[in-house]
């Protein structure tokens, strides 16, 4: 069989997934979680399976959607962008659809989670400066229609566990 690193999810819609993932499943997921490049070879010695068994639940769970895509993570630093923050959001009742859309289409928004609680949405925002920061937020988040109130978190230091 011909070597493959991991590397590509599929590109169709996922399939409805047939039920929970077995632990085979799960040490493979957790693999690549730390992984992505792995080569399937590497994937079946570690998950003590036949290559071909770890090449089959692999396209599995990509197909089905359990496993969504790869990436690589980037120091935003690197990128040039050296302020990070979490915003928080409070928002109208029944805004949560057009101010999602609305609020990715800012670019240096690189998350957003609906929450419950004092506030409405989560995002994470990785900006240039400060000076970037502050327009993301006042010119950008708080001119959305719907968004009420923001509060502004200063990241001054991350830990990253590869999830």
């Amino acid at each position: 069989m011909a070597e493959r690193s991991v590397g590509k999810a599929s590109a169709s819609a996922p399939e409805r997934r047939s039920g929970p993932l077995d632990p085979v499943d799960l040490t493979i997921v957790g693999l690549l979680e730390r992984d992505g490049r792995m080569s399937v070879r590497e994937l079946a010695e570690r998950a003590h399976v036949s290559r071909a068994n770890a090449y089959a639940r692999l396209h599995r769970m990509e197909r089905e959607g359990v496993i969504a895509g790869y990436a690589a993570r980037v120091d935003p630093r690197a990128k040039g962008l050296a302020t990070s923050a979490i915003i928080t959001l409070q928002m109208e009742q029944q805004q949560w659809r057009g101010l999602q859309d609305a609020v990715q289409s800012i670019p240096e928004v690189v998350y957003v989670a609906l929450v419950g609680g004092e506030f409405d949405a989560v995002v994470l925002v990785r900006a240039r400066d400060n000076e970037n920061l502050r327009e993301v937020v006042l010119e950008g988040i708080q001119a959305i229609p719907g968004v009420t109130g923001t509060r502004t978190y200063l990241i001054f230091d991350e830990l990253d566990r590869g999830r």
